[in-house]
């Protein structure tokens, strides 16, 4: 599809071929981990199992019945369930979540299923049991594999809690898994960081994400930092050193934190990271949705409209307010391009500058000037742009919040 068919292409079409998934939060975990923002809450005696599904389900239904643009119709390519901790619930309570999802939307044969787990909590049901309530692909928290990183992580698991999930996921026929693993943690060092990628590689997963130990605003870590942290210096050595070693073992990065043997990406993010659309279920979940519509600053032309929403982040008043329709906040013409990038931005191989139009409704050459600005400093590829491709160099990678600065509103 050329770039001039894309700027006349009618957004119903548009909306037709952007990819849909659905984001399901579940907002419970056995600890607050002194790093994480997350909309997660400790849990305070039992969960409330049959409560939150129940509104969950009212939850799909009213914005089913209130989303600007038709959702019934569009095929769901992925489901993620997030958290929070979702293996907190039982397998029985996740089967009838997504039988929920089945029921009400078109969900393809080949969907992604996804749920998030702590090695430390599937007390409530073994992955056998997940996988016949239908899940086919397992994020596994693990973080490290090194007893006193983990203890200052706050994390409530041990390395032999990994193991035996790791173990269980591959006897339930679950290879499809990702890792989570942190770097740039206290006292750690290049030989350290390696060493959990090594143990990491050991135990076959289809993924492994890569993230560094950040102080976000708001958690403990930022009031009150960790000691022994490495240095900037040190951080990007070892950081260097695992990425050579993910890519030795046949691991591609192919987005700024996550890395994949061929052909077993998570389809999940890469539907974020190209700016897709997402139902977002459950407390403090967030949604985006495209489709015809008008702009709220636009004259009144027919334009493609975009979305977004948000639900209540306290869990009981979001189980007490599910049935309440969510407020759809048009995203503004002038917002999309940093959006866009923020997402597109992230990923390794890059996407095709055709798809800019085809996300944002926008045409290619309003962004020119900004795009030049960024190989000028470096921050893109100039061989990519050649053959139609919006690529980060290992520069930009490295400075993505520099990179997005021209797209600021």
């Amino acid at each position: 599809m050329s770039l001039t068919e894309i700027e006349i292409l009618d957004p119903i079409c548009i909306a037709e071929v952007a990819p849909l998934s659905v984001y399901v939060h579940f907002p419970w975990c056995v600890s607050k981990c002194p790093y994480c923002d997350f909309n997660s809450h400790a849990v305070r005696g039992a969960i409330p199992d049959r409560e939150y599904v129940d509104a969950l389900e009212k939850d799909l239904e009213i914005q089913l019945q209130s989303a600007p643009t038709g959702v019934s119709a569009r095929t769901v390519s992925s489901i993620f369930l997030g958290g929070g901790t979702p293996s907190l619930f039982s397998p029985k309570s996740i089967e009838k979540v997504i039988n929920i999802l089945r029921a009400n939307l078109s969900i393809a044969p080949d969907a992604e299923i996804t749920m998030e787990a702590n090695p430390a909590t599937i007390e409530r049901g073994s992955f056998i049991e997940y996988a016949t309530a239908g899940i086919n692909r397992v994020s596994l928290g693990a973080q490290s594999f090194s007893l006193s990183a983990l203890k200052s992580l706050g994390r409530v698991h041990i390395p032999e809690d990994t193991y035996r999930a790791a173990e269980e996921l591959h006897r339930a026929g679950i290879g499809n898994f990702n890792l989570d693993l942190m770097y740039g943690l206290p006292g750690q060092d290049v030989l350290s960081a390696l060493k959990d990628v090594e143990l990491a590689l050991e135990l076959s997963p289809a993924q492994i994400s890569h993230y560094h130990l950040t102080m976000e605003p708001g958690t403990v870590f930022a009031a009150k930092p960790p000691a022994g942290l490495p240095d900037e210096g040190i951080t990007d050595e070892l950081l260097q050193a695992c990425q050579m070693l993910l890519s030795e073992r046949g691991f591609a990065q192919y987005e700024v934190s996550a890395y994949a043997r061929a052909g077993q990406a998570s389809r999940h993010n890469q539907i974020y990271w190209t700016y897709g659309d997402y139902l977002g279920l459950g407390a403090g979940a967030h949604g985006k949705l495209c489709g015809a519509g008008r702009d709220a600053t636009d004259t009144g032309s027919p334009t493609l409209g975009i979305w977004r929403s948000q639900r209540p982040r306290e869990p009981r008043r979001y189980q007490r307010d599910a049935h309440q329709p969510p407020t759809w906040s048009p995203v503004p013409l002038t917002e999309r391009p940093f959006e866009f990038m923020l997402n597109a931005l992230r990923l390794v191989g890059g996407v095709p500058t055709e798809l800019f139009a085809m996300r944002t409704g926008l045409t290619w050459p309003s962004q020119v000037s900004r795009i030049q600005e960024l190989l000028a400093a470096g921050y893109l590829r100039a061989d990519s742009m050649v053959v139609g491709r919006l690529q980060p160099s290992s520069r930009g990678l490295r400075f993505l919040n520099e990179m997005l600065l021209p797209f600021i509103p």
